[in-house]
């Protein structure tokens, strides 16, 4: 998926962790407004909005704790706007499974567990330096309140992106923290080719991981 987004030719192998190192591909957004802008004011440059994707490796479960590649490649994304989890659904005995098996929840499971895991790390970290600094600063009270409040949502093992969607926590003060399970997720299903058109297995996958927005390829 990468490949075809970016038009590059990274390794894609069927064996667990071939990408080790982030690969990081930029690509210019089509827009036929610019077009019509650039003619109607004769600019001499067009100048497209870009999108830079980063594909990172697999998560396995365990990674907070040095399974697979563990999770430390997560910081190449933890600025992004959004993460898109390619999932597998289609069977074929040639292309392995890291677990052995084909189950789309339990992919989704692990991989939002982990990035669940790897945020209670980063907040639990600043919690602690957040409730020195706040006896001396009363006006950090509120930005204390608002971590302590993602602490108890990550530690219940819930995402921080649903909690806000919920009206449960208001994220305001835990943008610098750029916290992955606060990010929009978008969820790629990769299925058998014959099932591209099931609308019924669509819509199981849809409610999979509803709200969240899904793609079926």
């Amino acid at each position: 998926m990468f490949n075809a987004l970016t038009q590059n030719e990274v390794l894609a192998a069927n064996y667990p962790f071939a990408t080790i190192e982030p690969n990081v591909g930029v690509v210019a957004v089509p827009d036929p407004r610019l077009d019509s802008l650039a003619s109607l004011y004769s600019s001499k440059e067009i100048v497209s909005a870009m999108v830079t994707f980063v594909d990172i490796a697999g998560i396995v479960k365990g990674a907070s704790v040095g399974e697979g590649l563990g999770n430390k490649f997560l910081a190449s994304i933890r600025e992004s706007d959004a993460i898109c989890q390619v999932v597998r659904v289609f069977s074929d005995p040639d292309v392995i499974h890291v677990n052995g098996e084909i189950s789309p929840s339990s992919d989704i499971e692990t991989i939002n567990t982990e990035l669940i895991l790897a945020d209670l790390q980063t907040v639990e970290n600043r919690l602690v330096k957040l409730a020195k600094e706040a006896r001396k600063r009363p006006e950090l009270a509120q930005a204390l309140s608002a971590l302590e409040k993602a602490h108890e949502i990550l530690n219940s093992g819930n995402t921080i992106a649903g909690a806000v969607g919920s009206g449960k926590l208001d994220a305001t003060f835990l943008n610098d923290l750029h916290l992955l399970s606060a990010k929009p997720f978008i969820y790629v299903f990769n299925v058998d080719e014959d099932a591209l058109s099931d609308l019924e297995l669509r819509a199981r996958l849809a409610a999979m991981v509803a709200p969240a927005e899904i793609v079926v390829l």
